[in-house]
């Protein structure tokens, strides 16, 4: 076959891959090989390096993220977080916090990650939590002293395992990056891929980090996603035994101790008498009985946070 038809029928099978939703840069790079030693007088092995750099610019992009790649992202959303706060140095209490988050993540719908979950306060009075993808999840010694005890805790926790379920942090990405990994691709589809390319790319990682940064700390989910993690998060806690009355009732002392117009979750979030009201067909503020067993280990570990 004429090296000029070799091209575009090279960047057409890579096109299939893609729409078949294939986004693994070694089956790519086995596809432009299958063609031959070289395509258009180029080595294969030039244009399986540029076509490989695409097919991960569009796993980055599309949202359609790898648990690998989720989880590399969140560490790097992670350390960013650290930036701007201070892990608490209590290690009993850190121990009571993730022995609490494991168990309400093993009854999610996402049990497992490529790297855990992973559950650290974070020494703050700001009333707050986070959850990076992959399973990185934060709460501010703010946030504990809102709890009345493990129930409410629980709740805390599973409205972030909810986030991390629903990749809610990576949907934070901004279509545009999508627009312009594609357009990169596009362009290599006629020419080969330059260093300025790689650089662009490079750039639209970064900028995604950045985006969800953006997103958890200043600007917040959309209403629909805070709705949505609650609701998931009242089957959590039904699921692992802990009353889901905990969520309203978490929420209701939030709405005492937040200060509207505050730099923390009264920023980010709705107002938690909205999310009460939300949550009504499921469950009800009400008083939990927390076993003495449950209450007695909760204050032993953050009785003093």
């Amino acid at each position: 076959m004429k090296p000029r038809l070799l091209l575009p029928l090279a960047w057409l099978a890579v096109a299939g891959l893609f729409l078949l939703g294939c986004n693994n840069p070694d089956a790519v790079s086995r596809v432009i090989g299958s063609f031959g030693a070289s395509i258009g007088g180029a080595p294969v092995g030039d244009y399986a390096a540029s076509a490989v750099k695409g097919a991960q610019a569009v796993a980055h992009a599309a949202e359609d993220f790898t648990p690998e790649q989720e989880y590399y992202i969140g560490r790097a959303v992670g350390a960013s977080l650290l930036g701007k706060y201070r892990p608490l140095k209590d290690a009993k209490a850190n121990a009571y916090v993730n022995e609490v988050g494991q168990a309400l993540a093993m009854f999610s719908d996402m049990p497992q990650t490529y790297g855990g979950y992973h559950f650290l306060i974070l020494d703050s009075t700001d009333i707050n939590a986070f959850a990076a993808p992959g399973g990185l999840v934060f709460v501010t010694r703010g946030m504990l002293r809102c709890c009345a005890g493990e129930n409410a805790l629980a709740a805390v926790l599973a409205h972030e395992i909810a986030h991390v379920q629903g990749k809610d942090a990576l949907r934070a990405i901004k279509r545009s990056r999508t627009t312009e990994a594609l357009a990169i691709i596009g362009g290599e589809a006629v020419k080969h891929v330059g260093g300025g390319d790689v650089a662009r790319l490079t750039d639209i990682f970064a900028d995604s980090i950045g985006d969800i940064m953006s997103t958890m700390v200043n600007n917040g989910y959309s209403r629909s996603l805070e709705y949505q993690a609650d609701k998931t998060a009242i089957t959590i806690l039904s699921r692992t035994g802990y009353d889901p009355a905990g969520l309203p009732d978490m929420l209701a002392e939030m709405q005492k101790r937040l200060t509207p117009g505050g730099a923390d979750f009264a920023k980010t979030h709705p107002a938690p008498a909205d999310r009460i009201t939300e949550l009504a067909s499921l469950a009800r503020v009400a008083e939990v009985q927390e076993p003495a067993a449950r209450m007695a280990r909760f204050k032993a570990a953050l009785g003093n946070i």
